[in-house]
C-alpha cells in the first residue's frame, strides 16, 4: 500500500474544517486533503466502502486528523476500528479536538493515537499547530511500509 501526502480530516464542524484546510495550505501541506464530516464516512473512505467504493485502495493517507465529537460514530470508535485493522493500524492519527478532558486524552492514547492536540482558540494558534503537524508528520516522521493491498 502506498502512502502519499494525503491528509484525511475527520471534522463535522464546517467552519473548523475550513480553518484547518486554510492553515494546512498556508503551512505548505502538499497533496490531497480529504474532508469527511463523520466517523462512518471516515471508515468508508479508509476501507473503500459506501460512497468511496471506487477509491484506489492502494493509496492510503499519510495522516489522519480526527475530531472526537462526531455525529453517527465518535472519534474514539473510529480510532478503535482503525487500530484493529492491519490496513490502517499504522497510519498516524492526530486527535484534533476541543476536548481537554483527561479521560478523552487517556482513552485516545490507550486506543493508539499518535498525538493529541486541543484545537487552538485563535487562527494564529491553529496556523502554528498545523505548521508543526505538517513539519513533523509529513516531513520528519518516517512511517513503516505496509505490504499488501485491499
Amino acid at each position: 500500500m502506498a502512502s502519499t501526502n494525503t491528509i484525511l480530516l475527520v471534522e463535522d464542524n464546517t467552519g473548523d474544517a475550513e480553518l484547518v484546510q486554510r492553515a494546512l495550505k498556508m503551512q505548505g501541506a502538499t497533496g490531497d486533503l480529504v474532508v469527511v464530516p463523520d466517523g462512518v464516512e471516515a471508515l468508508d473512505y479508509l476501507f473503500g466502502t459506501g460512497a468511496f467504493s471506487k477509491r484506489d485502495m492502494s493509496i492510503m493517507p499519510s495522516l489522519i486528523l480526527l475530531d472526537l465529537k462526531l455525529p453517527t460514530m465518535d472519534g474514539l470508535e473510529v480510532l478503535r476500528r482503525l487500530r484493529a485493522d492491519s490496513r490502517t493500524a499504522t497510519i498516524p492519527v492526530v486527535i484534533l479536538t476541543s476536548s481537554d478532558r483527561e479521560a478523552d486524552v487517556s482513552e485516545s492514547y490507550g486506543l493508539g493515537c499518535n498525538s493529541y492536540l486541543r484545537k487552538p482558540m485563535t487562527f494564529g494558534g491553529l496556523l502554528d499547530a498545523m505548521g508543526q503537524v505538517v513539519s513533523y508528520w509529513l516531513g520528519l516522521n518516517r512511517p513503516p511500509h505496509i505490504e499488501g493491498g485491499t
